[in-house]
């Protein structure tokens, strides 16, 4: 019976990425060449760490796989199998700010490429806006319904030419722009999750939200959304806690 369920399950998800094949290839294209831009500028963020490289392409190319097998398509399991997908990012950044050695990881970060990497935000929505044009996303998820997540991708550069290179904002207006655009990430992922085929499930049953569980769309809650996450977290830290609070300080001062 477990090999007929297993054959019965796949069939299904195979069923189900035959609605890709009337994806236009600009969409993907698109999409796969933000997600190499995101890669890019956290590895430059993370001062051009060839460990930090390696992970985040071996994360890739695992997430890629599955995501290309069909493997999140099917919802009738419990837990549900997106939790695979998002579980071990978010796992991995509690245990960063947790461990000593990855806190001071997190704050050798550079705030310029953290401020810059936002922008990616801008095409990611044009992406929804494209899977919500063939039924792949409720229109909800888009800048045409309640995600307005796009004004963070727009205004980051703004947020980059005068808070990192001219510095004339004062760290206040920085964490108030880092917290409005925590809202707006969190609202998006919130509509995303009571969207998608699962138990939570409360809106969208028309049109669900299954664009994400393709390949390569997969992509984005498991890799761009967590990096956006924790490059907020850590600009907002380095606003809002003083030198001594940060673990290379206090190391220091454990040494005098």
């Amino acid at each position: 019976m477990a090999s007929a369920f297993f054959f019965s399950n796949s069939c299904f998800a195979l069923s189900k990425l035959k609605k890709m094949d009337h994806l236009p290839l600009h969409v993907p294209a698109v999409f796969i060449l933000t997600t190499l831009f995101t890669l890019f500028i956290f590895y430059k963020a993370a001062h051009q760490n060839k460990t930090v490289l390696y992970v985040f392409i071996s994360w890739l190319l695992l997430q890629g796989i599955v995501g290309w097998t069909g493997f999140y398509l099917i919802e009738d399991t419990t837990p549900p199998r997106f939790v695979l997908l998002v579980g071990p990012t978010l796992f991995a950044i509690i245990v960063l700010f947790i461990a000593p050695a990855g806190r001071k990881f997190l704050f050798d970060l550079n705030d310029k490429w953290l401020t810059w990497l936002h922008i990616v935000r801008v095409p990611v929505e044009i992406v929804l806006f494209w899977l919500f044009l063939q039924n792949l996303v409720p229109k909800d998820m888009t800048f045409e319904g309640q995600n307005l997540d796009i004004l963070s991708g727009l205004t980051a550069p703004l947020i980059a030419y005068f808070g990192n290179h001219k510095k004339v904002l004062n760290k206040w207006i920085l964490a108030a722009w880092n917290v409005l655009c925590l809202v707006l990430l969190f609202n998006i992922v919130i509509i995303a999750v009571t969207s998608a085929p699962s138990p939570l499930q409360t809106r969208a049953f028309d049109q669900p939200n299954v664009g994400v569980l393709y390949f390569p769309f997969v992509w984005l809650p498991g890799f761009i959304v967590p990096l956006v996450l924790l490059s907020h977290l850590m600009l907002l830290g380095k606003l809002l806690f003083n030198k001594e609070h940060r673990p290379e300080h206090q190391g220091h001062l454990a040494t005098k």
